[in-house]
């Protein structure tokens, strides 16, 4: 067994998320250790005494062997920030999830995804909206994310799963505890066709405070968020929140002004967020409109250590193409040739002058390929 089970021990303790795991991680240097620590040494490492206390009461009822073994066999998956699976755009976010549970898989494609959230109480115009973008995104490739509540979350999943695209939920409780009951059977269908994932430990209930921490996963995930109708106090506007902070970009649907499912989104454009008035603003603001193109090329034309060679020498600075072919030593008509394929792939961008950089998110995919508190929330622990 390797030392994920540790990882898992503390996802255990109420109380111990991203930021306290680091510390104790970096004061112990390992979670084994971390794990197996006295109350004494908890205590010197940063942790109250009834945090400490806690850890000491999970350690002493849980065997984790056995647990870890009953997750499995019931088909959860457990990543840790350490495994090459983990989502490359997740653990670019301040305080990402040290352990994820996920039914279903994660594949490279997740790396273009846009979160699509929004109000329970959904209206006609709404729904029509969702139903639209989430559909336009999975046609072209884009993953959908959400948070499988009811209302504009559902109506989300539903439309990319009917346009054969992929889709991922992240639930406020353990993968095991699916909510609201009514999804269900949705639940089973995104697990063919995307993942459901939390980083509660399964068994763990849709309790109320666990709904807003789980957005920042939510946008973490993703390129971009989509708040499509959101009434003044609605979730989507934390999810919103974590996306300003996190980098991403936030687009609003604009609506009426009379319409309380509105208030929160016309706000939002107020403020600066992106509005949306056609489902292929998202597509065309994140240079997406050619991503089914770029997956197809993918599968055809597998990566060679020709492009290894020139993602090696690219990054965010522009460089020419004839600093290229003296970085790398290759000949120019294969630096060239090369170069314009990795365009089509969507892996580097030419800027001008025959200057590239290579994109990183698909510099991530590639390489994976190769080795074969809002304020008044708490937010991780």
């Amino acid at each position: 067994m390797d030392d994920r089970r540790f990882w898992v021990g503390f996802t255990l303790v109420k109380g111990i998320g991203a930021v306290r795991l680091q510390a104790l991680l970096d004061y112990f240097g390992e979670a084994e250790k971390a794990w197996r620590a006295s109350m004494f040494d908890l205590v010197g490492a940063g942790l109250s005494p009834k945090l400490a206390e806690r850890v000491l009461q999970v350690r002493s009822s849980v065997n984790l062997d056995e647990y870890v073994e009953k997750v499995t066999a019931a088909g959860i998956r457990i990543l840790t920030w350490d495994d090459t699976e983990y989502p490359s755009h997740l653990k670019e976010i301040d305080q990402p999830p040290p352990v994820l549970y996920l039914r279903g898989e994660f594949t490279a494609e997740d790396n273009w995804a846009v979160a699509v959230v929004g109000t329970r109480e959904v209206t006609p115009y709404g729904r029509q909206v969702t139903e639209e973008l989430a559909s336009v995104l999975a046609h072209n490739g884009v993953t959908v994310v959400s948070g499988l509540a009811r209302g504009m979350d559902a109506i989300a999943h539903s439309a990319a799963l009917k346009a054969g695209g992929r889709t991922l939920a992240v639930l406020g409780s353990g993968v095991d505890k699916v909510y609201p009951p009514e999804n269900r059977q949705m639940a089973e269908k995104i697990i063919a066709q995307g993942a459901v994932l939390s980083d509660y430990a399964p068994g763990t209930p849709p309790e109320s405070t666990n709904f807003p921490p789980r957005n920042r996963i939510i946008s973490g995930l993703s390129m971009a968020v989509v708040v499509v109708e959101a009434g003044d106090t609605s979730g989507a506007l934390i999810t919103a929140e974590f996306s300003v902070e996190q980098g991403r970009d936030v687009f609003a649907v604009p609506g009426s002004i009379y319409g309380p499912q509105s208030r929160g989104a016309n706000r939002l454009i107020s403020n600066g967020a992106k509005m949306l008035l056609k489902p292929q603003d998202v597509l065309e603001a994140l240079d997406l409109t050619r991503n089914v193109e770029r997956r197809e090329i993918r599968k055809i034309i597998p990566a060679d250590a020709i492009e290894a060679s020139l993602l090696d020498v690219l990054g965010a600075e522009p460089l020419h193409v004839d600093e290229i072919r003296g970085q790398t030593g290759l000949p120019i008509e294969k630096v060239s040739a090369a170069l314009t394929m990795m365009e089509l792939k969507g892996m580097v961008r030419q800027v001008g002058g025959m200057n590239y950089v290579a994109i990183r998110e698909e510099q991530a995919v590639y390489s994976a390929g190769e080795g074969q508190q809002v304020e008044g929330r708490d937010r991780s622990g």
